[in-house]
């Protein structure tokens, strides 16, 4: 579905491509101009490129979001490019697939950016959404936000975090025009998952983990990123959505 997002400004973290970059592409196609980020330089750049080949706009910020000033830089950005902010796809993360969390400097890489990094995006974002007395925000949790990972302390200790921001969120700013909402997908085809999904044995195991029978794509996880920042979400704030093709069902 297509939502009319003209004159709204969109901030994407984690746009080089996989979730993120389908997230731009349709915050742009529904008519909103996009600032993408990310720390992968050609990859944002190339988001960009697609936006305005399909006739949108979008400028290209790189940002690290476990370094603060740069998420204040990013935020300023968007302020500065576009004159204001409605919504916020906190995306960018990290998953440490083989490598042990327990590992000091995983596990500090993986709250750097999967969790204080959702804060500082979020704690920037409302700063601008405040002053407008409206704004959308979506942060990416996992259905590992949900249920326990007996492979990943890391990364399912973060996502669940990433709830828990959530849900602050969403009361802190309740009253003020603020929504603050996250998706929570399951095995995606991405660019994170694609070492393992072009194994053809390794493809099936993927496509086995979900009752659908197959990985889910980046475009049906951007949907629910754009209906939650739609009006037709105006009630919903506080909620973290699953898109998961069954996988938490059982």
């Amino acid at each position: 579905m297509n939502y009319d997002f003209s004159g709204k400004v969109a901030l994407v973290t984690g746009a080089s491509g996989g979730i993120g970059r389908a997230t731009a592409l349709g915050f742009a196609a529904s008519g909103a101009a996009v600032v993408v980020s990310d720390v992968n330089d050609a990859g944002g750049e190339e988001t960009v490129a697609l936006i305005a080949a399909a006739g949108g706009k979008a400028v290209y910020q790189r940002c690290n979001v476990a370094d603060e000033a740069e998420v204040k830089a990013l935020v300023a950005r968007a302020v500065s490019e576009y004159g204001r902010l409605d919504f916020a796809h906190n995306n960018a993360g990290i998953n440490n697939m083989g490598a042990n969390e327990y590992d000091d400097e995983v596990w500090d890489r993986s709250v750097a950016i999967n969790l204080s990094g959702v804060m500082y995006c979020m704690r920037e974002e409302a700063e601008v959404m405040l002053a407008q007395g409206k704004g959308a925000i979506v942060n990416t949790s996992s259905i590992n936000g949900l249920v326990g990972n007996g492979a990943q302390p890391g990364y399912t200790a973060t996502k669940h975090g990433v709830i828990g921001l959530t849900r602050h969120g969403a009361l802190r700013w309740a009253k003020a025009g603020i929504r603050v909402n996250a998706v929570c997908p399951g095995v995606i085809e991405t660019p994170m998952t694609a070492p393992l999904a072009s194994n053809p044995e390794m493809r099936k195991v993927l496509d086995s983990l979900t009752p659908m029978g197959r990985m889910g794509q980046a475009d049906e996880i951007a949907a629910a990123v754009l209906w939650l920042c739609s009006d037709q979400a105006s009630f919903v704030t506080g909620h973290p959505l699953v898109v998961d093709g069954g996988a938490t069902a059982t």
